[in-house]
């Protein structure tokens, strides 16, 4: 692996904040597909027999930042803290996931635990290769308690009925995906 400039991956981290904190005052992520190279891979896992895995940058900006955040409207992802590695080109960013909805307390639904993103840079202010980690049970347990108090939004609603139906594009089952996840 490539070592980089320590200020380069510093001004990645800050144009990568930007594009985010822009894209969800937007609702729409897709332009943070041109972010990574053309033979970039982005995937997660969805719990203990799916993932889900893009490979290049347009399977990123139409499956992982279109289809994948489509009914999430009205969240955002800010970061609370970055660690990077200069010598191999690492970063990994621990973000909140949070609703604009709120409980009946006036918190925003979010879910407990942790979520972050593990990036590997490519050089030229694009990433190469991302996962994106959180607590899948936390996530499921704060959409249950969305679901009972008659909360969920519409677009969330629908992208849960449409993943219901079957995998959606880039889903895959455990070991399957077309690019490997670590």
């Amino acid at each position: 692996m490539a070592s980089f400039a320590r200020d380069e991956l510093d001004e990645m981290v800050r144009r990568w904040r930007l594009e985010n904190q822009r894209c969800e005052e937007k609702g729409d992520w897709k332009p943070l597909a041109e972010m990574y190279t053309e033979d970039a891979t982005y995937g997660w896992n969805y719990g203990p027999t799916q993932e889900f895995m893009a490979v290049g940058r347009a399977q990123i900006r139409d499956l992982a930042l279109g289809q994948e955040m489509q009914g999430l409207d009205g969240w955002t992802y800010p970061y609370q803290e970055f660690v990077i590695d200069d010598r191999s080109g690492t970063v990994i960013g621990f973000w909140k996931q949070i609703s604009e909805v709120q409980r009946p307390d006036g918190r925003n639904y979010s879910p407990e635990g942790i979520g972050g993103s593990w990036f590997r840079y490519g050089g030229d202010f694009q990433w190469s290769w991302q996962r994106d980690f959180f607590d899948f049970g936390n996530v499921s347990h704060m959409f249950m308690e969305m679901i009972t108090g008659k909360v969920l939004p519409a677009g969330m609603q629908q992208r849960i009925e449409r993943s219901v139906a079957g995998p959606l594009p880039g889903w895959y089952p455990i070991g399957q995906a077309p690019a490997s996840l670590w």
